[in-house]
């Protein structure tokens, strides 16, 4: 499978052991650092028609970007994205092919430094942030999983498209007139 074409499982499919609950693959996607764009879109899609409002569906796919990238720049410079819904949750998991080198140290040679000065360290910062849960995992033989969940139920999230605990009845502006 290329890195641009996605597959869906039969619903019942069962997750494997390391892998958050028994839930049907909405998407299983190979990328890589030129297809990013094509992950973006896939998953953008696929959290919209699992009924996550429009604020939320950013938050998946931010969290699924950079995920990936990290696979993509730390890793193999390749992985595999699953996104795994339930009934309750929206589970998007990504896996790395193993590390860069046989140290697994630095990025792979295709991935330059990048060309502006960069801090690292924020992209699983920023996915703690949007997610409701995250885990990362690695195994023995160096492939590390990366899990961010997110809940679909809105109430329960406390997600309305503006900030937690917001009442979605109440505007996110002052009035005019109390300016």
């Amino acid at each position: 499978m290329t890195a641009e074409q996605s597959q869906s499982e039969p619903a019942g499919a069962v997750a494997g052991p390391d892998e958050p609950r028994a839930a049907p693959a909405a998407l299983e996607q190979d990328f890589d650092g030129g297809s990013l764009y094509a992950l973006r879109a896939a998953v953008a899609a696929h959290a919209a028609a699992a009924g996550l409002p429009p604020a939320r569906v950013y938050d998946v796919v931010a969290a699924a970007h950079e995920l990936a990238a990290n696979a993509v720049r730390h890793g193999a410079g390749r992985g595999r994205l699953r996104l795994l819904a339930g009934s309750a949750e929206l589970a998007c998991q990504v896996s790395d092919d193993g590390p860069a080198t046989p140290a697994g140290n630095g990025p792979p040679p295709s991935m330059p430094d990048a060309p502006w000065p960069s801090e690292h360290g924020h992209g699983l910062w920023l996915v703690g942030q949007v997610a409701d849960q995250l885990t990362v995992s690695r195994s023995p033989a160096g492939t590390t999983t990366a899990t961010a969940t997110f809940t679909l139920t809105p109430a329960i999230a406390g997600v309305s498209g503006g900030p937690p605990g917001q009442d979605p009845t109440e505007d996110a502006l002052p009035a005019a007139g109390d300016r």
